[in-house]
């Protein structure tokens, strides 16, 4: 076994329903996104179901689900949007409850450890400074770090490079299948919480762990780490 294979295994984690509830502040951001077009407000169930696939795809689901796109480009949509969360990203975000107690153990313990989100890379990188999770993390890839996003495992593979990590053992934690289909692409185990985002059962997802209480992770997952 390489010396890379006897080191702490790199922990790769989504952030939205994983790491952070972070709806009430993409609630508030798309309600004044919306307000501002003359849509009608839409509920936390419907932004909970449009989350995972970046920002331009949960602008796009919303204003489907508001009446149809406008003509205005998307990307320049998607913009507007941006700027109504920006500088509000961590307001009411809060970490799950274990979530800081067991980074801090992982931290300590060696592992390294990354956030790869389809979340926007400097507004991934506010939640987390703003919850002060930021310095637990060696790397963070958002959605428009690369070309690329999950389910493209590539994110995943970026990461472990940039925590000189290639070649460990590593786990990804997330909550929606285009984690755990970015962890299959990249040859990673992958642990799904059931307290996350999305449409489908995490239970149907395939994981290799179900995490119900972010507590147990190192103890459920212990194979793995």
């Amino acid at each position: 076994m390489t010396a890379q294979r006897t080191l702490p295994a790199a922990v790769l984690f989504d952030l939205d329903g994983t790491l952070v509830d972070s709806l009430p502040d993409m609630l508030r951001a798309m309600n004044v996104f919306l307000t501002a077009l003359g849509r009608r407000a839409v509920g936390a169930e419907e932004v909970g179901r449009w989350v995972g696939d970046g920002a331009q795809a949960l602008v796009e689901r919303a204003l489907a689900a508001t009446g149809g796109l406008p003509a205005t480009p998307l990307k320049s949509l998607t913009a507007d949007y941006i700027a109504c969360y920006r500088g509000h990203a961590a307001g009411e975000t809060k970490p799950y409850p274990g979530v800081t107690a067991v980074l801090e153990q992982l931290h300590a313990k060696g592992h390294p450890l990354a956030v790869c989100t389809n979340k926007p890379h400097d507004l991934a990188i506010e939640v987390l400074q703003g919850l002060g999770l930021l310095p637990l993390f060696q790397a963070v890839l958002g959605g428009d770090s690369l070309p690329v996003k999950k389910p493209d495992p590539a994110p995943l593979r970026a990461a472990l490079e940039a925590m000189d990590a290639a070649g460990r053992r590593a786990l990804m934690v997330g909550d929606t299948r285009n984690d755990v289909l970015a962890a299959r692409g990249a040859g990673l185990p992958v642990a799904v919480v059931s307290f996350g985002y999305g449409a489908e059962d995490p239970r149907t997802l395939g994981g290799d762990v179900l995490i119900e209480d972010f507590a147990d992770l190192p103890r459920l997952a212990a194979a793995y780490l």
